[in-house]
């Protein structure tokens, strides 16, 4: 989930910039301009647009992070059976809110004449466009991006945490660490010897997170975007292999998982799908956006399946000892302790693209109310790193990577993605005479994610308060280890 990851480039004429939640967060309205059967796509850092396959790729890459990793512990809380169902009702649900959303910010750009409107900006509109409740309607975009600034933050404090628990494995379990990887099910990677808190491995990274997103412009890290996307890829494919080829049969495990985990598996997976901050811009910069619809409908399906099947063949392969990322399951070799490093530095790198969002948003207006040159850069640079600390500090407070995704997701990511399209919906078409079926369908969406909003919350800080009650390095031992 989520947008994740996608490059926030709109410098560099030598490679296409990839479309961002940035785009999504400018507070200013674009300037006016034809309407949109009248002109060509405004376009932000490619006056060509993307083809059809960038496009593609860009959304694959908005979709697919830390979340998919998660995800066969979702399908834990859900049940063997229950789980990928409700993966792929998650699913068809996610497609059609992020439709919506498309749909709503083109008709409404149309109606106020502008050439393209933001996920804040057609919710601005769309409440200008209701009588009562045009006076609230620079509250409606600034929810829209409060909660889009809480994502990215939320992304940048699972980093945090997928970081620390990965490389303490790595590092404390080395001196055991071999070449044979012909190891049975139950050979997971376990740390013997003197055990750190992973706290600790939080504030060793935290200077270089910090000299990270002190990078002065984000296409100086292209390359090395680029090289994150790829190792992750290879990572990938070992963690589907190894899933694939140790699953036992016959599987003896829930088909239904307790009623307590569902709100759980709710925060997973919706966290997983959060893509919908990155629906715009894509749609924007296409040279045919006509066609982004089968973009959506393709691009959501692969990731879909994906999700689905990494879901379930790793719970299947590991059952109950499913950690909250499916790397810290993997066995104590060498080729596998790769596929942890090589993720790391992927995800590494992706914190500066997922930190540039809040960080334009939040500490860009307070640098513009300075003068001098070298007070506007050295207030940047402090204002950097006090947000990076901020972040650090929210994951020392929560180390526990599976209930950090269910609160983000939860908080965050169902009002993003199942609560506002919905009610866009409503308010941008609500003089049209929408049909009964159509307001019942989108008053049960956003019913259905305010539930999963108020459940997962609170399951999600009540497993959080009694995991705190233990000792951190039992709670490891615990979730991350077979013994």
């Amino acid at each position: 989930m989520s947008p994740t990851e996608t490059e926030h480039q709109r410098e560099g004429p030598s490679m296409p910039a990839s479309p961002s939640e940035e785009d999504v967060l400018h507070s200013n309205l674009v300037p006016p301009g034809p309407s949109r059967s009248q002109r060509q796509y405004e376009r932000i850092g490619e006056p060509a647009g993307t083809s059809f396959f960038q496009t593609l790729i860009h959304m694959l890459k908005g979709n697919i992070g830390t979340g998919l990793l998660g995800l066969p512990l979702a399908v834990k809380n859900a049940g063997l059976v229950l789980g990928p169902l409700s993966l792929l009702c998650m699913g068809f649900i996610a497609v059609h809110c992020m439709k919506l959303l498309v749909k709503c910010s083109n008709h409404l750009s149309e109606r106020v004449n502008k050439p393209f409107l933001s996920y804040g900006e057609a919710m601005h509109v769309g409440m200008e466009n209701v009588s009562w409740l045009r006076r609230l309607a620079p509250m409606g975009r600034w929810t829209v991006n409060l909660f889009l600034i809480i994502t990215q933050l939320g992304f940048c404090c699972v980093y945090f945490v997928f970081l620390s628990d990965n490389i303490k494995q790595v590092v404390e379990a080395a001196n055991s660490t071999t070449w044979d990887c012909q190891v049975n099910h139950t050979n997971q990677t376990e740390v013997g010897g003197q055990s750190f808190d992973s706290r600790i491995y939080m504030l060793f990274f935290l200077p270089a997170f910090i000299l990270l997103v002190f990078t002065p412009n984000l296409k100086f890290l292209a390359p090395l975007s680029l090289l994150a996307n790829l190792v992750m890829s290879f990572s990938l494919v070992l963690i589907y292999y190894y899933s694939v080829m140790n699953i036992q049969l016959p599987v003896d495990l829930p088909r239904i998982g307790k009623a307590k985990d569902y709100p759980l598996f709710f925060g997973m997976a919706i966290f997983a799908f959060e893509g919908i901050g990155v629906v715009l811009p894509l749609e924007n910069k296409m040279q045919k956006p006509e066609g982004f619809r089968l973009v959506l409908y393709v691009g959501m399906g692969v990731v879909t399946f994906l999700y689905i099947s990494l879901g379930t063949v790793g719970y299947m392969c590991f059952g109950d000892t499913i950690a909250g990322s499916i790397t810290l399951n993997l066995p104590n070799c060498w080729m596998y302790q790769i596929v942890k490093l090589l993720y790391s530095f992927g995800i590494f790198i992706t914190f500066a693209l997922q930190f540039y969002v809040p960080a334009e948003i939040l500490i860009l207006p307070m640098v513009d109310r300075v003068s001098g040159r070298r007070l506007k850069i050295a207030l940047d640079l402090f204002m950097r790193a006090m947000l990076v600390i901020f972040t650090c500090f929210l994951a020392v407070l929560i180390p526990e990577l599976d209930l950090v995704i269910s609160l983000v997701g939860s908080v965050s990511s169902s009002f993003l993605a199942l609560i506002f399209p919905p009610l866009l919906e409503l308010l941008t078409f609500h003089t049209d005479g929408l049909s009964p079926l159509v307001v019942i369908k989108n008053v049960v969406i956003s019913v259905l994610g305010l539930i999963g909003f108020i459940t997962g919350t609170y399951i999600a800080i009540m497993e959080i308060i009694a995991r705190n009650n233990l000792p951190h390095n039992q709670n490891l031992t615990d979730h991350f280890m077979i013994q």
